[in-house]
């Protein structure tokens, strides 16, 4: 079974993490929140460190690790404070790699130099959320083109990407996927505004007879949803990952807060009830690692387990947000305030349980795979 024990590799791996954000300080994420600003010095820094393609292979530039290694690194990420939002590249390369062609390979890895999202993913429209099966925009074939007709609504990071990745009903009423370049002609864009994820844009995407060539398709025609859902069970690991750290980094401001604030005459941490809310983090953190590594440890050992991702998303989220919200009043009126990242946090961490499959998403997928266990 996974060992709680980190290898020395790990260790070396989470301290120079660890060194490389001491050049970016709460101050600067404070920054990029209110300014809306992606973070593109942090950006630089890790592709010069070359933690940009970890778990990826050697031959295209990767740092090749197991899913225990690198979602540990995600969640250090999230300890420290970082943008953990803006991790998720790995997933995107592995997709081209498993579906796309040469060419596409080339472009995304080009991407992946100057920003941490290789392209965007158009798959959420106004009435085909987690109901996938609703799509409506189409792509016609006619005279050797295709043109693409439709609205793609909360597009992640499409101001900070030149493509987007579009699902489009085909001729034969199939969903076929399709790269969609932002700057092609009957492209428009709407920038949607959040209560979280303030460093990463979001976007309503409209298309207007968009003409793109047959060689822009991406995966097998009319099998879409196929290459949307091979990696599913790992991006939900991933957010689980997340939450934990964000959780951590939460929990652990709250403690050092307590300890040194005092209120009639004494320390908050002496009081009975912030000593009863430190435990209740501390389970609900030590309980998240459990599912999450499993999770991971499962993956790297083959084992394959529709259920378990999806229940580590739900409960880390839900959670981690409250861990977070429980950081909060302890923080008392400071921690609802800007100057204080726990606000900023608590705002984020609450995006989790919608982003990558809502809670009740996460409760319908996992709890039919539990009932079906006993057949």
């Amino acid at each position: 079974m996974y060992s709680f024990k980190r290898t020395e590799e790990q260790e070396l791996l989470l301290e120079s993490l660890g060194e490389m954000m001491q050049e970016f300080p709460d101050e600067y994420w404070k920054k990029c929140d209110e300014e809306r600003n992606f973070p593109q010095e942090w950006y630089e820094k890790m592709v010069e460190c070359g933690f940009h393609l970890l778990g990826l292979p050697e031959e295209i530039g990767g740092t090749p690790v197991d899913a225990v290694t690198h979602l540990m690194f995600i969640e250090e990420m999230g300890r420290l404070g970082g943008p953990v939002t803006l991790m998720g590249n790995f997933l995107r390369v592995k997709d081209v790699m498993s579906f796309g062609t040469e060419e596409q390979v080339k472009d995304v890895l080009k991407q992946a130099e100057t920003a941490p999202v290789s392209f965007s993913i158009g798959s959420t429209e106004p009435q085909a959320g987690s109901d996938s099966k609703g799509i409506t925009t189409r792509a016609v074939k006619r005279n050797g083109k295709v043109y693409i007709t439709g609205h793609k609504s909360f597009i992640s990071h499409a101001l900070n990407t030149s493509k987007m990745m579009t699902a489009c009903i085909d001729d034969d009423g199939n969903v076929t996927l399709y790269m969609v370049p932002f700057n092609a002609p009957g492209v428009t864009m709407e920038d949607v505004h959040k209560i979280g994820f303030k460093c990463s844009s979001t976007c309503e995407v409209y298309l207007d007879n968009v003409e793109v060539d047959e060689s822009d398709r991406f995966g097998p025609e009319g099998k879409g949803f196929l290459c949307l859902m091979e990696n599913y069970a790992y991006e939900r690991l991933v957010i689980a990952a997340q939450a934990l750290g964000y959780a951590e980094c939460a929990y652990e401001d709250a403690m050092k807060y307590v300890n040194q604030r005092e209120q009639f005459g004494k320390r908050i941490a002496d009081f009975q009830l912030t000593q009863q809310k430190a435990l209740e983090m501390y389970l609900r953190i030590e309980n998240m690692k459990n599912l999450l590594y499993k999770g991971a440890w499962n993956i790297d050992n083959g084992i394959e387990d529709r259920v378990l991702p999806n229940a580590a998303k739900y409960y880390c989220t839900r959670e981690g947000f409250k861990v977070i919200d429980d950081a909060m009043s302890m923080m008392g009126g400071i921690g609802c305030t800007d100057d204080c990242r726990i606000s900023r946090l608590w705002r984020d961490s609450r995006m989790f349980r919608i982003t990558g499959g809502t809670d009740e998403i996460m409760i319908h997928t996992a709890g039919r795979g539990l009932l079906k266990r006993f057949r």
